[in-house]
This record gives structure tokens, sequence and C-alpha cells, in this order.
């Protein structure tokens, strides 16, 4: 299995994360994580949060989830985050549409609860959210990974080697000048590896003659 893109979707859930984070003066970063995690149908979004940070992506995550019918789960570090966290929310929202989870001390407990996650959205400037990428149960169709304030990741020493497991196949990765910069990685289905060398097609020697010219050329494929 693999992630599939549904423009669709994703134009659904942008224009009505541009209709939720109106009030928001922020730089679209909502709006384009929003559209991302909706066209890929992403069923299990999780994303990181703490005091002060802003709300408007939370916003398009939880927006995103209504469209693909996925759940939303926010960690937190602390019980005073939850509660401010909650009522942003509830400004936006009448009915609760996202799962807030204190991370507490035993961040790999916590994480590991969430199996299948195919979209994550972590604060590469705080290490304590960092570390929620190592221990992520990722979905074995494929998944995306964003580390926000990408500018600022110089703080937590944040780096894509460190916290992809071993074995990982990255498919692509991208940096956005998106807010205070998005870096992006998609990460390949489990078991679609590359054929083995000894599995690949052997080339060989191709002669064409230039019926025009008479000149005769090899070339090989």
């Amino acid at each position: 299995m693999k992630l599939i893109w549904s423009p669709e979707t994703a134009s659904d859930a942008y224009v009505h994360t541009v209709q939720s984070c109106k009030s928001y003066k922020e730089s679209g970063v909502a709006e384009f994580l929003s559209a991302t995690a909706a066209g890929w149908n992403a069923r299990l979004i999780v994303e990181t949060w703490s005091r002060g940070d802003p709300i408007a992506t939370s916003v398009g995550l939880a927006v995103a989830a209504t469209h693909t019918c996925g759940r939303h789960v926010c960690l937190v570090p602390d019980e005073q985050s939850k509660l401010e966290y909650v009522s942003a929310m509830r400004r936006v929202f009448t009915t609760e549409v996202t799962e807030v989870v204190v991370i507490g001390e035993f961040v790999e407990d916590t994480v590991e609860e969430f199996s299948g996650v195919d979209f994550m959205v972590v604060d590469s400037k705080r290490r304590e959210f960092v570390r929620t990428l190592k221990f992520a149960k990722l979905s074995n169709k494929g998944a995306v990974l964003v580390g926000k304030n990408a500018t600022q990741r110089a703080i937590s020493g944040f780096k894509w080697q460190d916290v992809l497991k071993g074995g990982t196949r990255v498919v692509r990765s991208v940096f956005l000048p998106v807010g205070s910069g998005l870096d992006i990685v998609h990460v390949g289905a489990s078991g679609s590896h590359q054929r083995s060398d000894s599995r690949k097609p052997t080339s060989r020697w191709i002669r064409h003659v230039d019926h025009i010219s008479g000149e005769e050329h090899l070339f090989r494929r």
C-alpha cells in the first residue's frame, strides 16, 4: 500500500481552513498543512503544541481530519498546556474533534499508544517534541513528517537522520520557506523496497541505423 493523493479533498480542506482561520493573522502554514494532510487522506494526524504557540495550525489539522474521517491527536508537555489548548480550540469548534494527550515524563510510552500515524507535525526547535518522532509508529502505507519552525531547528539540533529509524525509506524531502520554515519528509510504505542487484535487468547494446544519413549508432540500454 502507499499514500494516494486526492486533489479534491485537499482543495476542500484548504477552503474550509481559510474560513476557519480568517481571524488569525498568520502566514498560511495552517492552510498548507491542512490541504497536505487531507490530500494524502491522513487517517491519524499527530501534532505537538505547548503554551503560547499559535493555534491556527492545530485548527487546520483538525479540519483535515474531519475531511478524511480521521483522528487528530495533539501531544502537549503538561496540564497547563492542555487546558490552554482545549480552551483555544473550543472557540473554533463547537464539538471536541481533537484528542489532547499530555506527554509527561515517559515520551515513548505515550507516543507508542498511537499506531498507524500517517501525518505528523512537530515543533523542531523543541527537543522534547523532536523525541516523539523517534517513537512514532508510522503507517505501513507510508507517512508524511513535518518539522515546523525549521529555521530555528539549530536550537534543538534537529536532523532527520537522527530521528528516522534505521531502514526507513525517504521518498522525497523538501524545505519550504513558509512561516518559520517547514521541513517535510515523505516516508515510503513498509516493504516497498527497490529490487536487489541480482534481480535488476542486465544492460545490452542497441544498434540503430539512421535511414537518412546511413550512419550507424550503438548505445547501451
